[in-house]
């Protein structure tokens, strides 16, 4: 693997990463957990000896809700009023992002939570700045 240990580095990876529709973090050698979104040390031990890996881009959503309309940051004006939720991702880390594949109404909502933890799968959002990670939950 590429050596992306420095931190300005490991960001640039990352979103050319999401550009390209791949996922990546850093594996720690030290304690074997996963540091997303990348960093130059691992968040589970803090040991510098990481090293970039590619992720799945599987996960679980566990709960999802809708955010406020006007969006609270201008870049997601776009695309408000949207889903956001927690997953976890098949490699461990648990993450916040927007969520594809339901409308931020509180009977989607409700229906969603009904249903329980579901499979999401990662997706790239091309937004006019930054590339972000969003997840499709499944069918």
């Amino acid at each position: 693997m590429q050596d992306v240990t420095e931190q300005p580095s490991a960001l640039r990876w990352y979103y050319e990463g999401l550009a390209q529709n791949t996922y990546r973090a850093m594996k720690c050698h030290s304690c074997g957990g996963y540091t997303f979104p990348p960093t130059g040390c691992c968040e589970h031990c803090g040991s510098w000896e990481v090293e970039g890996t590619e992720l799945s881009g599987k996960a679980t959503l566990l709960f999802a809700t809708h955010n406020i309309s006007p969006a609270c940051h201008p870049r997601f004006e776009k695309i408000a009023p949207y889903v956001y939720g927690h997953l976890v991702l098949k490699e461990g880390p648990v993450v916040q992002a927007i969520i594809l594949g339901v409308e931020a109404k509180p009977d989607a909502l409700r229906a969603l939570f009904e249903r329980g933890p579901v499979p999401a799968q990662a997706e790239t959002l091309k937004m006019d700045d930054l590339p972000v990670i969003v997840f499709r939950i499944a069918g």
